[in-house]
């Protein structure tokens, strides 16, 4: 696939050399995420930051901890750091290199040669000696953009940096928060799995006091003691998940693996509406990996440009001066000891000319593949935040009718109870109604936490969650 076109008069991101301009990648977004969607909100939950997005005091404070202490983000953050120097050195390279030397030279030339007679005769010596203090100033001219293609590659990383911790924190975050929902998902389903285990504990008394007195087979009794037995190993299985999402928690938070405090029941936490993801085209602005894919396109740019200013001729001037003297005596005497240089010249790479045009050629590759990248970057966060708005209406209506299900399934195991301890119902009718509410009460918890998933997965997929 072909780049598209660069914008006619854009300047080139690599400096000021003719036909290096920054291609213009396709970033045509569509008007809305949902094609049913009659209109779209520019509104958009990214611009919360991540305290009014997660309310919950023991999430925030899980929080607080992981965007202070992650690895990740330690790394990304001495990322920075190491950009920031590079960008500091880049923009001194339109500034002269210059030196400062100081030095003494002592030449006995043969006495049969001719600099040895001259001195004999000229100066009764057989050795003469130099004293030089001089300063040295070289300065490249900036003609074809060499320097600014540097300067701008070098800001281009030291942006893109940014947008790289950024990233890491909205994944971060993102991460915490859905260990967080499942954390609180287990604690439910633990709660649900022990209950049952001592619903069931009270039918099978009952239905081994009606096998002894003669009103149920021994297959009731077992029955109900396999169906105690699979609620019973439901508890441990949860325990271990516990502790695993614990310990994954606790490293995310840069601590060691441990137990995590929380607070509240899953079921009754309060799902925020976050519809509202704003247009495809605010991602280019707000989302750190679509903005570390369109500054990657800048230094790739500012490469290609470098890389053509190395087929032109360099214009150098170089100058030097100080003080020169042939005696310790006159070094410092002035003017006398006064000298200055200075040379200007234009050099042109003739043998090395074929390698620099390959390097050219290669920096335009390199450009074609990251507009290449922007695109399918752009493609995938659109594409991200699409699912995450469907998953998010979708489990709320699923939500909504699991809630219904367990209430009626609460219902009917009660009634079902009852009528086993009055005689009106069998021992089967019982356990088909225990294990349909412990099956709808484990799955609307898992609902539960896939909503709130959900929710947190359109807030990473419209770029929350650095701020």
């Amino acid at each position: 696939m072909a780049p598209a076109p660069a914008a006619a008069g854009h300047p080139a991101a690599g400096g000021g050399l003719p036909g290096v301009e920054r291609p213009a990648p396709a970033r045509a977004a569509p008007a809305r995420y949902l094609p049913h969607r009659p209109t779209a909100d520019t509104a958009s939950v990214a611009s919360l930051p991540w305290r009014s997005f997660f309310t919950e005091p023991a999430l925030q404070q899980l929080l607080d901890s992981a965007t202070v202490r992650n690895n990740d983000l330690q790394l990304a953050l001495q990322n920075i750091a190491s950009a920031q120097t590079t960008l500091r050195q880049a923009r001194l390279g339109y500034l002269p290199a210059a030196t400062l030397q100081a030095g003494v030279t002592t030449n006995r030339p043969s006495g049969n040669s001719l600099n040895g007679i001259s001195l004999t005769q000229f100066l009764g010596t057989k050795h003469i000696e130099d004293y030089n203090l001089a300063a040295a100033l070289s300065w490249e001219a900036d003609i074809w953009g060499k320097i600014r293609s540097r300067k701008q590659e070098a800001l281009a990383a030291y942006l893109q940096s940014q947008e790289a911790r950024k990233a890491v924190q909205t994944q971060v975050v993102a991460q915490v928060a859905q260990g967080y929902y499942n954390l609180l998902m287990l604690d439910t389903q633990l709660e649900v799995a022990r209950r049952n285990v001592a619903l069931t504990d009270s039918t099978l008394r009952f239905t081994r006091l009606q096998f002894r007195a003669g009103q149920v087979t021994a297959l009731a009794v077992q029955q109900v003691e396999v169906q105690r037995l699979t609620a019973a190993g439901l508890v441990p299985q949860l325990e271990q998940a516990i502790t695993v999402q614990e310990d994954a928690l606790s490293i995310l938070a840069g601590r060691l693996p441990g137990g995590i405090s929380r607070s509240g029941n899953l079921l009754r936490l309060r799902v925020p509406v976050v519809a509202a993801a704003g247009v495809p085209a605010a991602l280019l602005a707000r989302r750190p990996d679509v903005r570390s894919a369109e500054l990657a396109l800048d230094r790739a740019n500012a490469a290609v440009g470098y890389t053509k200013a190395q087929l032109y001729p360099a214009l150098t001037i170089t100058a030097q001066g100080g003080l020169n003297a042939f005696q310790l005596s006159n070094w410092f005497s002035l003017p006398a000891s006064l000298f200055g240089t200075v040379v200007g010249g234009l050099t042109q790479p003739l043998f090395q000319r074929g390698a620099l045009r390959a390097q050219y050629q290669q920096a335009q590759i390199d450009r074609e593949r990251t507009v290449i990248q922007f695109r399918q970057q752009v493609l995938v966060a659109v594409g991200e935040v699409s699912d995450a708005l469907g998953q998010v209406e979708r489990t709320q209506t699923q939500q909504a009718l699991a809630t219904e299900r367990v209430r009626t399934l609460r219902e009917a195991t009660r009634n079902a109870n009852l009528l086993f301890g009055s005689g009106l119902a069998s021992y089967l009718e019982v356990i088909t109604a225990q294990s349909n509410a412990l099956q709808s009460e484990l799955e609307l918890a898992s609902l539960k936490r896939t909503q709130l998933e959900a929710n947190v997965e359109l807030y990473r997929a419209v770029g929350g969650g650095w701020q």
